[in-house]
């Protein structure tokens, strides 16, 4: 699962940062291509600043990440944190992005989560993937490759999110390297939330923790976990 271009879709800034970014940065660090997409910046998530201040905020810092890791970053700055709706619209503009983006491997949130804005990404990801793959569908019959062609995505696998683990269970691991694990950890330190400066969750050391723990089921140092729809086999 390395030196390919995948696409991690999230609910908000930081949300794949954190459940898919060492993955992310592994894949960089193999050549290949990362692009971390976010439905909504997250602007809402601040105790103290307010939604406009917060939203430049988070804007800023999902691009300082994917800098860190080597990735890209698209965000949807109109769409609203707490708000997301799987609508034909939002799934129409994802689809046109993954044409776009072209995607080996498209990475979503579990689809039952504590936090619906989680659920209705999900639900996006799986409408996009659809309409992306789907002939006739808004396609230029004149192009031989690019954003009008359809682009069907070979492999749709959900990340482990710690809001999104009723009826998770893990299906493969993906080792992550030491030099992937750090580039990860000092890019996701530049994220306020994960710092636990917002309502004081150790987002950093959960997620950092996860790593080994899923390293050790994997038998190796470091390793992300991920789900298919149905149940399969354990890969490394």
């Amino acid at each position: 699962m390395t030196g390919r271009t995948i696409l991690a879709v999230g609910g908000h800034i930081g949300d794949m940062d954190l459940a898919a970014g060492p993955l992310l940065a592994q894949n960089v660090c193999d050549g290949g291509r990362s692009v971390l997409l976010a439905l909504t910046p997250g602007e809402r998530g601040h105790p103290r600043l307010g939604v406009a201040e917060y939203k430049e905020q988070k804007i800023t810092e999902a691009r300082t990440f994917a800098a860190g890791i080597g990735a890209e970053v698209i965000v949807y700055d109109d769409l609203s944190d707490g708000f997301l709706h799987c609508t034909d619209d939002v799934a129409a503009r994802l689809a046109r992005d993954i044409r776009t983006i072209r995607p080996d491997l498209l990475l979503a949130h579990w689809g039952r989560s504590i936090h619906t804005d989680h659920e209705q990404a999900s639900l996006l990801a799986e409408r996009a993937r659809f309409l992306a793959g789907l002939p006739g569908w808004e396609e230029d019959p004149g192009a031989a490759d690019g954003p009008g062609r359809r682009h069907g995505v070979g492999q749709l696998l959900y990340t482990e999110n710690w809001e999104d683990t009723d009826g998770f269970l893990a299906t493969r691991y993906t080792a992550v390297s030491q030099r992937a694990r750090d580039l990860w950890l000092e890019a996701i330190g530049c994220q306020a939330f994960a710092r636990g400066e917002t309502y004081g969750f150790r987002y950093i050391d959960y997620y950092d923790a996860q790593l080994i723990t899923r390293g050790c089921l994997a038998g190796v140092s470091h390793a992300v976990a991920l789900a298919e729809g149905g149940h399969g086999l354990r890969e490394v």
